[in-house]
């Protein structure tokens, strides 16, 4: 399995960036499952599952995290997401995980939490993996 984005499934702004890369991945070549589900716990180290502080990325069987992630994730999409993708890629790891870090550390606090996690709709489901 590969172009795998795990993320925080109670995480609102993570929920919410999900939704977006749906509606941005039109060739629908991007699978989703959260961090708190099962294929997360076959496919991660479980240290990531349990800090819960990055969205990983699957691609060509490699793990991607933090700002590289996001970075892949975008490269992935194509198109002009490419460009940004470029860009985030290209930036230092210092300087891009640590605005990755800084938003991540406090991303509950501004964006809220959720009870559950995220449910796909009917629509979604074949792009989730659980």
């Amino acid at each position: 399995m590969d172009n795998i984005v795990f993320f925080d499934g109670v995480c609102t702004l993570c929920n919410f960036s999900v939704d977006q890369l749906i509606k941005l991945d039109s060739m629908k070549v991007l699978k989703y499952s959260s961090l708190q589900g099962k294929a997360a716990g076959e496919l991660l180290d479980p240290k990531d599952i349990e800090e819960l502080k990055s969205i990983i990325f699957l691609k060509d069987g490699k793990m991607y995290k933090e700002s590289n992630a996001v970075a892949q994730i975008l490269m992935t999409l194509g198109g002009i997401h490419k460009v940004s993708g470029l860009v985030v890629h290209y930036t230092p790891d210092f300087i891009s995980n640590f605005f990755y870090r800084l938003i991540s550390k406090y991303r509950y606090v501004l964006f809220g939490k959720k009870d559950n996690c995220r449910l796909p709709t009917p629509d979604e489901r074949s792009m989730f993996l659980d």
